[in-house]
């Protein structure tokens, strides 16, 4: 028979201590907050590829003459 392991509390993102309820997915206040302010200077980000403009990629400035 196999034995079974038992279930770790998943961790915290910021800091890796086990999570608390009232501030899932963060252990406490302190994290939530330093997570937040991530947010809010833009810390995190999407990563995007832009495509070209249509006639920009073969040589066309786009110009109407």
């Amino acid at each position: 028979m196999s034995e079974q392991q038992p279930k770790r509390a998943p961790l915290c993102p910021i800091c890796r201590k086990p999570q608390d309820a009232r501030f899932k997915p963060f252990c406490g206040k302190r994290c939530a907050d330093v997570d937040l302010g991530r947010w809010l200077k833009e810390g995190y980000a999407v990563p995007a590829v832009e495509e070209p403009e249509p006639g920009v990629a073969d040589g066309d400035s786009g110009d109407i003459e």
